[in-house]
């Protein structure tokens, strides 16, 4: 028997990087429906964009499964778990058996119920055969609609445009960004994308996809009644987990299939990591489902420790955090950044329209918990550090952060090998 992981992206390679740091010797086999080895998500709209090509997108060598004894399926279903009897069966009917079984599936793009969205000319932007189609497509079309003001939707539509496409962002939220970011780090990033030639229509949404007689998409109508004419629509608003095969054998599921800190579903020997996961988070103190490629690392990794080994490696706990330019525009956030008014929490900021910098901290209980940095981002790490291990801040080291001043001296030396990530082991 041998552990057995399904999926094939960054939780799954941390998998099997923290299982050979315990175990050598059991097989790890991977099943994928992918038909191409491991590869970042982050990086496919570079790749759309031909700033980089398919060499730079793996995530390891080449020689990274045979090196640690891992068989790949690629192009292959999973149908059914059966956790009693310790098996997966996948759509061609073969049973496999597993020692320790990992959910690895990541998510699938959502598609909201907008008319005229059955039917060709409507694209997602989550794996690396969609940038094949949309690189494909661009050498076809000139105008394209994006559903999706989040990165996904960002990242996907400043690709585009490098390909000489008419872009258009179509955002239901007031500002891009919502999520990861606030008002303010989002209007900057709106306005570099919009001195590149994107068009950006906040407070409304697509209500009709519009076609020809013959299905051709010639452009779309949005709610508050203006029309963009396109060719091709990609929908990006994100993923949700992808939860049919846990549901299906029995396994706990709320949003997101349930974890505990060690990652271990309800199933006995089954355990998930990555988008698909709900675990515990480090800032907010309940389980969520954060879609965010370091944090599917870090829990793909724990997820490997704790299956190969007898002795308990808790995940330190989720960390939404993001870290990506736009147009050479730097931008990084990380923890709890939108404070409701009623929450008992301090907010510091520093614009300088000028130069186009923006500096947010978000204190609670004398710890830092957030902050979002745009255009200066150098000191990032360090604060990452400081809400990571969960520091309580005498009144000068917080002036200091204040100050945009951080300095990891302030670091208690025995913190790094408790909490920080496993890439920095």
């Amino acid at each position: 028997m041998s552990y057995v992981i399904i999926g094939n992206g960054v939780a799954s390679v941390g998998a099997i990087e923290g299982i050979r740091k315990v175990d050598t010797k059991t097989p790890i086999l991977v099943v994928s429906e992918e038909d191409t080895p491991t590869y970042g998500r982050p990086l496919i709209s570079y790749f759309l964009a031909g700033k980089i090509g398919l060499d730079r997108v793996s995530l390891r060598p080449d020689e990274f499964y045979e090196k640690n004894n891992v068989e790949v399926k690629l192009n292959t279903r999973v149908a059914a778990i059966d956790k009693a009897a310790k098996t997966i069966t996948t759509e061609a009917d073969e049973v496999i058996e597993y020692k320790e079984l990992l959910l690895a599936t990541g998510g699938v793009p959502f598609m909201p119920p907008i008319k005229g969205i059955d039917g060709s000319g409507v694209y997602n932007f989550t794996t690396l055969a969609h940038a094949h189609e949309l690189l494909d497509l661009s050498k076809r079309i000139h105008r394209v609609v994006v559903v999706g003001g989040g990165l996904i939707g960002l990242k996907a539509a400043e690709a585009l445009r490098y390909n000489g496409l008419s872009t258009a962002i179509v955002e239901l939220g007031s500002r891009v960004l919502s999520a990861a970011f606030d008002d303010v780090a989002g209007n900057l990033v709106a306005q570099r994308l919009e001195e590149k030639g994107i068009t950006i229509c906040c407070g409304t949404t697509v209500e009709e996809i519009l076609r020809t007689e013959q299905g051709e998409v010639i452009g779309v109508r949005l709610a508050n009644g203006q029309k963009l004419a396109c060719e091709a629509v990609v929908v990006a608003i994100g993923v949700v987990p992808s939860l049919n095969l846990a549901k299906d054998a029995g396994i706990a599921v709320n949003r997101g299939i349930k974890v505990d800190d060690n990652m271990c579903t309800s199933a006995e020997g089954v355990y998930a990591a990555g988008d698909v996961a709900e675990a515990p988070d480090m800032i907010a103190e309940e389980a969520r489902v954060t879609p965010i490629w370091p944090n599917a690392f870090s829990q793909g990794y724990h997820a490997g420790l704790n299956m190969a080994s007898e002795e308990a490696s808790p995940h330190p706990g989720g960390l939404p955090m993001n870290a990506i330019s736009f147009y050479g525009l730097p931008t990084a956030s990380l923890g709890h950044v939108n404070p409701n008014e009623d929450e008992d929490c301090e907010v510091f900021t520093e614009l300088d329209e000028e130069n186009g910098t923006y500096r947010k901290l978000i204190f609670r209980n004398e710890k830092l918990i957030g902050y979002v940095l745009v255009g200066e981002v150098d000191f990032a790490g360090l604060y990452t550090g400081f809400i990571r291990f969960g520091l309580d801040l005498t009144p000068d080291v917080k002036e200091e952060l204040i100050a945009g001043q951080p300095s990891a001296l302030l670091w208690p030396e025995e913190e790094f090998d408790t909490k920080w990530t496993p890439a920095a082991e």
